[in-house]
């Protein structure tokens, strides 16, 4: 049985850490007003109506050193692993439901570009919560607490998760590329098509 740790313990330090000094109470309310929850998963990267809210430019200037950003959000229902991601920049995460991250550490992955799911930590990141999650964290969907789902917004430097321009197929961790600035790990059982399947063990479940 997988482990919940909380974002407070210091355990979570590694992956991440808690930030206290952006109000995203308006943010939540927005995303619950505009944003559905599936009964899958749907993450949507970039939507006008959270990025028109004044803490775009405190997420661009705080999180992000003035870089163009891009603020969406990834909603619905899920339990499992299925796979990892991760990017050249730390991602924020504002838990607007209660939630569980699945995570893990980019130097864990082996030379031959698997990586063990024994290795994955789970941690509560409780509704109101607003996250760093580092840039060599290896993370996915969330997964929900009840029955009503979760929704979780993503705040990432502008264009990261869109589609890429060309094939990346030069082998190592090139064959990783899934979209612009995501580079992912996928577990066969997950079925997600085109993705290198290089997670070993189980597909850990909540």
């Amino acid at each position: 049985m997988l482990e919940i740790k909380k974002v407070t313990d210091v355990s979570f330090a590694r992956y991440g850490h808690v930030i206290t000094d952006i109000d995203c109470t308006e943010l939540a309310a927005k995303v619950k007003e505009v944003t559905p929850v599936p009964e899958d998963v749907t993450y949507v990267p970039s939507v006008p109506e959270l990025e028109a809210l004044s803490v775009f430019e405190e997420f661009q200037t705080k999180g992000y050193g003035e870089l163009p950003i891009q603020i969406g959000y990834c909603n619905g229902h899920n339990k499992l692993l299925n796979g990892v991601e991760y990017h050249r920049s730390s991602e924020i995460n504002v838990a607007v439901t209660d939630l569980v991250l699945m995570l893990g550490s980019q130097q864990d992955i082996e030379a031959d570009m698997t990586y063990d799911s024994a290795k994955i930590e789970a941690f509560l990141v409780p509704a109101g919560t607003v996250i760093e999650v580092y840039a060599t964290t290896l993370h996915y969907a969330p997964c929900h607490v009840d029955d009503a789902g979760f929704q979780c917004v993503v705040v990432l430097p502008k264009d990261t998760n869109l589609p890429l321009d060309e094939a990346h197929d030069r082998g190592d961790e090139d064959r990783l590329l899934a979209a612009k600035n995501k580079w992912l790990i996928a577990h066969p059982d997950a079925h997600i098509e085109g993705a290198f399947n290089g997670i070993k063990g189980e597909n850990l479940s909540l």
